[in-house]
């Protein structure tokens, strides 16, 4: 049996395109946006379960994706093509092109996002770059595991369950168990297939609900 092959390469800092979404490296123009998403009605309590909080100014936000931009997870805006405008993030994290496994992580999916195809193209682009593009084996995603809402989105994502790392972290003062899942490159075609299915503008109506749902499992 031959040995597994590492992946290509870490992602670069490049755009990724979709019918309905583009990922940009993150960057201070993306701020006003975020911050305005970030700071609608709703929106601070999306910042539940991050790590980091809701930003309390437009200059605090600007600060954090300085930070990140320096650190070692590669973050991206996501831009709604229909407005332009930036609505979310989310970033490549635990980047191991040598066992060729990486994370989703960081990820704020902004209200504009909720009940659209965005966030579900926004998860597929990731995925296809990482299987498709640079090689990876593994796909990972991880939680809170009182996080129920991120858990299930796993789940319909086509992700499985693997296990509870019991007091992993302390975050905000809290005691974190977090919650492994992973998708892998044999599993990868098929929810490929599903993914492009689901996110035809066929399946949709003039209102931009969906036809049919998503069927990972």
């Amino acid at each position: 049996m031959s040995a597994p092959n590492p992946a290509k390469s870490a992602p670069e800092r490049i755009t990724l395109e979709g019918n309905y979404v583009r990922l940009e490296p993150i960057e201070r123009r993306h701020a006003a946006d975020l911050f305005a998403v970030a700071t609608m009605p709703g929106g601070p309590e999306r910042y539940r379960w991050l790590f980091s909080d809701a930003p309390q100014s437009l200059a605090a936000l600007q600060a954090w994706i300085d930070t990140v931009i320096a650190g070692p997870d590669s973050y991206v805006a996501i831009i709604d093509k229909r407005s332009g405008r930036a609505v979310g993030q989310q970033a490549w994290m635990r980047i191991f092109p040598e066992h060729a496994s990486i994370e989703i992580g960081g990820v704020y999916w902004g209200l504009p996002m909720a009940r659209t195809p965005l966030a579900t193209e926004a998860l597929f682009l990731f995925a296809r770059h990482a299987f498709d593009d640079l090689g990876y084996r593994r796909f990972e995603w991880k939680c809170n595991s009182r996080n129920d809402p991120s858990k299930a989105a796993a789940t319909r994502f086509g992700f499985h369950y693997e296990g509870l790392f019991r007091q992993d972290r302390i975050t905000k003062g809290e005691s974190r168990d977090t919650a492994w899942f992973s998708i892998i490159d044999s599993e990868w075609p098929a929810l490929r297939a599903e993914y492009q299915r689901w996110l035809s503008p066929d399946n949709f109506d003039a209102d931009g609900m969906q036809k049919s749902r998503l069927m990972t499992r």
